[in-house]
């Protein structure tokens, strides 16, 4: 899944989503844009960026677990 972001230098790009935690973390982006809209980082909540932090609110994502075995036959 590609993530739209604005860099610290106000350009934007689209990203992969598993590098948009270590850029918030390396401070590369400003912003990055949610289905409900622009997280200004270091303003908004941003889950799991601080080490020891903890998401208060209810458990959004989606779990996977593996389907039923099925026989090739």
């Amino acid at each position: 899944m590609l993530i739209h972001v604005q860099y610290s230098d106000n350009r934007y790009d689209m990203v992969k989503d598993y590098w948009l935690e270590e850029m918030i973390t390396a401070k590369r982006i400003n912003r990055f844009r949610r289905s409900d809209g622009w997280v200004t980082v270091g303003v908004d909540p941003v889950r799991g960026t601080k080490p020891g932090f903890s998401y208060p609110g209810p458990e959004r994502r989606r779990s996977v677990s593996p389907g039923p075995i099925r026989s090739a036959a």
